[in-house]
């Protein structure tokens, strides 16, 4: 069922890509900084295509955090690596913006830099831009209806660019599903969404996956774990499944977080969708 669909976020591997580059806002300066987390670089993101290409993927989504560079030179050699393995760049996730904020200089920072972003995704390739909801209470109607709009603002920057603007059930705007639900529908559903596993809770998971899946631009398979650090296997399948029959385009992204060599648990989740039966 998901054979030719599998994906990966480059957060999978975030121990081995280098120094995980997070932006903050500074209240003091009343705009975005950065603050540097030290990891080992095992292999560079220029080599990621080929890698995940060898191992069976047909996407990839990265990380804005991932990216060493922002100049046209690097951008231009990642697009190439992308194109030399014949893999799809099929999101820039964006790890940060508050577009529900109620400061309007915060909000507005925030849209900027995230346009920033999508001329990044551009010049690189990708076909689609994550953006992060907001940050505000989920239910908060005044919150959704900034966030909408700004989403649709984005949308619509992104269209001369070939990019278009995803987000995801991500972050505490959207940590319910009537706020995720009454966001999309803000947005007229111009916006699609990815649909990640983990970040539903428990007792809307299945209702927010068959929501969800229909509108997916992605689907991040993120699975439960037992005690001994085992996958809850069929637990994973029963959530492919609803996700495969809401949408049978949709990329799957193998999400990895856990302890241990980071691409020997991407195999293992992988092994566990490749068994999901037509």
């Amino acid at each position: 069922m998901f054979v030719n669909r599998l994906s990966i976020s480059s957060w999978s591997l975030h121990r081995c890509l280098g120094p995980l580059r997070w932006t903050v806002w500074d209240q003091t300066s009343q705009t975005q900084s950065t603050n540097i987390q030290e990891q080992p670089e095992l292999f560079s993101l220029l080599d990621l295509p080929s890698d995940a290409a060898s191992r069976g993927l047909s996407y990839l989504e990265l990380c804005h955090f991932h990216f060493p560079s922002r100049e046209d030179d690097y951008l231009k050699k990642l697009r190439s690596s992308f194109a030399e393995a014949g893999i799809v760049f099929h999101t820039l996730l964006v790890d940060y913006g508050d577009i529900s904020s109620p400061d309007p200089i915060r909000r507005e920072s925030d849209i900027a830099y995230l346009k920033g972003w999508m001329e990044t995704a551009a010049l690189a390739g990708a076909s689609a831009v994550r953006i992060v909801a907001g940050e505000q209470a989920a239910g908060d109607l005044e919150a959704i209806r900034r966030s909408a709009n700004a989403l649709l603002e984005l949308s619509h920057f992104g269209t001369p660019l070939g990019v278009k603007v995803v987000t995801e059930n991500f972050r505490e705007l959207t940590s319910t599903l009537d706020s995720w639900r009454n966001l999309l529908a803000g947005t007229s559903n111009e916006v699609s969404t990815i649909v990640d596993f983990g970040n539903l809770v428990k007792k809307e998971k299945e209702a927010g996956i068959v929501y969800g899946a229909p509108l997916a631009h992605s689907i991040h398979a993120k699975p439960e774990y037992g005690d001994d650090g085992s996958i809850d296997a069929e637990s994973l399948r029963q959530l492919l499944r609803l996700a495969g029959a809401g949408n049978a385009n949709a990329p799957v992204s193998l999400i990895f977080d856990r302890d241990g060599d980071m691409w020997e648990g991407i195999e293992r989740i992988k092994s566990v969708v490749l068994s999901v039966e037509e």
